[in-house]
């Protein structure tokens, strides 16, 4: 009797294939089995989702599998099962769940050769060896492994081939990626001669503008960029970098790029701490729930410095060093987090594997081997980590659980990391472990409705005081600052009298600061005095932002960029007024007011290469740094004694954005970068510029308060119903024709509408369609509809019945499906 089996494979496709398993291949072909199948004209790598022995319907025309490439299953049963989740809870293909759940080189067809190196045949081959070897015998030079497929037909051919390599009779080209790094360079510009005065500059650049800006914008990142970043992001010539090199003020350097920062490093020395009272019960509670069947979900809520990472450790030291059992730690993004990483490798050593998207797919392939086989036991990553093959399972860390980073954006399947990991956990029988000080409002509704369990680590290490934090209000400033002479209104406040003077007196004792302020760029955008235009993206519906060093105007969303005008373009009068404040004016100012500070800014334009966050954080613990600017990237993982000011320029970006998380955002920002004040002896305070300082976001956040504001804004979201009140699914409508995305969205309302009313549906609300926030991104017009539903099956029946049925009016018209989403912009 023939076998047959159902094969995901990786396309955009809601559905499962039905393939015939040939006789050769029964063995090796198992459910999580990585599979050559023919696909079209194609030949594409699925993997088996299940086997059928009786099919109730045979399909004309069924086709063969062509080979199994491994020996083992590529997706354990645990793996597979929880692959078949995510596909269902978020209504994605299975086949593209499965490839985000693998390595690279398991998501691809091999391009392998083989080539004959003895031509006697030894006498212990099996069949299958045999006709591979004959084949390849006959043949002069290389043989593709399509073309053994071709003539041979189906059968296991690749595993055949390696054990004919394992022999010494043949060799086996580009079967997989190399699993030694790569030799990674790149060709950094750094400034060799500092020009001290604007006469020598113009001595030097002349009329070369583009050159002084260039010199200008190296002088303001530390002096030193990669030439790759200049060019692509920044949009500046190799011609205009030569140009000061030729000049005698710069040179380029070739330099060699370690995977992660920590490649040549060893571990550093473990420092032990006694753990507090709150501490040893945190690490009580979750030792004794271990022999729980199953662990149950714990919240860890520590205030920022209380630490949470210790808790961590002496958990994971139960279960991997005594108990042999394995984990994995989730962390927002990798290169952020240098000091926590550095905590579990000083603990645990070469038991750790850093998953991250510096490695290259062999060395990924290698972790991913490493983890499967049980010779390393813990895996720390960011999102995609969730996936890890650890063996024997047996916790699942998420740090700063309430990051918007675990979030899955694009492509499908656009899953959550943390409800993923929950539901990991809860089929491996393992603890699952959510730590931060502004938890999720999802996380904590469990915990209040008693689903999952709550930990408190209430007070600092060393019983040190919270910073105090006062606000500066915005509009009384600019009162006071009074008008220009031609009578408009000046410009907007940068520092205020208030952290101008706690600056100074930072600098003066030697301390340091971080300042914050999450918009990057010199102004918000460019607006003509005369006529009002406001310059914005031809693509996106979105204004420019304008850009000082160099000069232009750029868009967040799609990178386009263009020169700043020095006319307004409609009605040609001079010059263009700047309206709001970004990071890059902010350091115009810190220059100007403390020249002799040293400052360092962090955010997307100056953080060229993989690890030059790492870098500039080396820099600031070095103490080679005073003052530390930069976007929210500044705010979460920083351990920094000697930073005793932390300076918020304006609290109000994002907090009126039309997003009913905007709130509990600002509020998890302003806490978390107030944690990185006082962390050592000498104390902390936080000075918080704002127009709106009688905002319960932040006044929350004056307070260390979270509970206060966790109950306000549940009662925000009570009506209308927001989660976590609701379970909540996003449709974007996206098409280059306005017209065209609008018809579409209509007609999935109401092919929507029509089944709910049809199935006589109940208790899914359907809201919409409308025009998305950001109703244009990337030349694409973007409309949306909402569901909410208080009961997550009948939304998920529902979200992967369209997801299979629905047929857009037009190809060119996309459809994507967000559950649980993080933002609605």
């Amino acid at each position: 009797m023939s076998c047959y089996a159902r094969v995901a494979v990786p396309r955009p496709l809601y559905q499962t294939f039905l393939y015939r398993i040939p006789e050769s291949l029964v063995e090796e072909t198992v459910p999580g089995s990585r599979v050559v199948v023919p696909f079209g004209r194609k030949q594409l790598t699925g993997w088996v989702d299940e086997l059928v022995h009786a099919p109730e319907t045979l399909p004309r025309g069924v086709r063969d599998i062509l080979d199994v490439p491994d020996p083992q299953p590529a997706l354990t049963d645990d793996l597979l099962d929880l692959c078949r989740w995510i596909a269902r809870y978020y209504a994605a293909p299975l086949g593209l769940t499965i490839r985000a759940a693998l390595p690279a080189v398991l998501t691809v067809e091999s391009a392998a050769r083989f080539i004959v190196r003895r031509g006697d045949f030894d006498p212990g081959l099996t069949g299958s060896e045999k006709r591979l070897f004959e084949h390849l015998r006959s043949h002069k030079g290389p043989v593709k492994l399509s073309s053994v497929r071709k003539s041979l037909g189906p059968g296991p051919w690749s595993n055949a081939a390696v054990r004919l390599a394992e022999r010494g009779l043949l060799e086996i080209q580009q079967e997989a990626p190399s699993l030694r790094p790569p030799l990674r360079t790149r060709q950094v510009v750094a400034l060799t001669r500092e020009l001290t005065s604007l006469q020598e500059r113009d001595n030097v650049f002349k009329r070369a503008s583009r050159q002084r800006e260039l010199y200008e914008y190296l002088e303001s990142v530390a002096g030193r960029a990669e030439v790759a970043h200049l060019s692509e992001r920044l949009g500046i010539s190799r011609s205009v970098v030569q140009g000061l090199v030729d000049k005698g003020v710069a040179e380029i350097n070739v330099e060699e790029i370690a995977s992660h920062p920590f490649a040549d490093l060893p571990a550093p020395p473990e420092v032990t701490h006694a753990p507090t009272t709150a501490q040893a019960a945190a690490i009580s509670r979750l030792l004794d729930s271990l022999d729980q069947r199953p662990p149950n979900v714990f919240v860890l809520k520590g205030v920022t410095g209380s630490g949470k990472t210790l808790v961590y450790i002496e958990v994971l030291r139960e279960l991997v060093v005594r108990r042999g059992q394995g984990a994995i730690v989730l962390v927002p993004e990798i290169s952020l987090t240098p000091q926590t990483l550095s905590r579990f490798r000083a603990a645990f050593g070469d038991d750790v594997v850093l998953l991250h998207s510096a490695l290259s797919d062999g060395e990924r392939y290698a972790a991913w081997q490493a983890l499967r086989s049980g010779e390393k036991r813990i895996a720390i990553g960011a999102r995609s980590a969730v996936f890890a093959p650890v063996k024997r399972l047996g916790a699942i860390i998420i740090d700063e659980e309430h990051e918007g980073t675990y979030k899955q954006s694009d492509p499908a399947p656009r899953y959550h990391a943390r409800e993923v990991a929950v539901m990991r956990a809860r089929r491996a029988g393992a603890l699952c472990l959510l730590g931060s000080a502004t938890p999720s409002l999802e996380s904590w509704w469990q915990t209040e409705s008693g689903k999952w369990q709550r930990l408190d680590l209430p007070e600092r290490i060393g019983a040190r005081p919270l910073p105090a934090i006062h606000t500066v209000d915005l509009r009384s400033a600019i009162k006071t600052r009074g008008r220009e002479a031609n009578g408009r209104p000046s410009g907007p406040v940068v520092l205020s009298p208030d952290l101008k003077t706690a600056l100074e007196d930072r600098l003066a004792r030697g301390e340091q600061a971080i300042l914050l302020l999450n918009r990057r760029g010199y102004s918000n955008f460019a607006q003509c005095l005369e006529c009002g235009t406001v310059r914005t993206c031809w693509q996106c519906n979105v204004s420019l932002t304008q850009h000082r060093r160099p000069p232009r105007l750029v868009c967040h969303h799609c990178s386009h960029q263009e020169p700043l005008p020095e006319a307004c373009p409609e009605c040609s009068a001079p010059g263009l007024r700047q309206r709001g404040v970004g990071t890059e004016q902010v350091e115009r100012v810190l220059e100007e007011t403390f020249p002799d500070a040293r400052l360092a800014r962090m955010d997307v334009d100056t953080t060229s290469g993989k690890w030059s966050h790492h870098e500039i954080l080396e820099r600031v613990g070095r103490r080679h740094v005073d003052i530390l600017l930069g976007t929210q990237m500044i705010a979460k993982g920083l351990d920094f004694p000697h930073v005793t000011l932390v300076g918020v320029i304006n609290a109000d970006v994002g907090l009126n954005l039309p997003d009913f998380r905007a709130s509990e955002r600002t509020f998890q920002l302003l806490t978390q970068v107030a944690g990185r004040a006082g962390r050592g002896e000498a104390g902390g305070e936080v000075i918080v510029q704002t127009a709106l300082p009688g905002h319960y976001a932040i006044q929350y956040a004056l307070d260390h308060d979270f509970d206060g504001f966790a109950e306000r804004e549940l009662e925000e979201r009570r009506e209308p119903a927001y989660p976590p009140h609701t379970r909540l699914a996003n449709l974007v409508i996206s098409g280059r024709g306005e017209l065209h995305v609008q018809q579409a969205a209509e007609a999935a309302v109401s092919w929507l509408q029509g089944l709910l009313d049809a199935r006589r549906i109940v208790g899914i609300d359907l809201l919409g369609p409308a025009p998305c926030p950001i109703d244009r991104i990337r030349g694409r017009w973007r409309w949306h509809l909402l569901l909410k539903s208080r009961e997550p099956e009948p939304l998920g029946r529902l979200l992967g019945y369209f997801a299979r049925r629905f047929e857009p009016p037009s190809a060119q018209i996309r459809v994507e499906l967000d559950r649980d989403p993080v933002s609605l912009l």
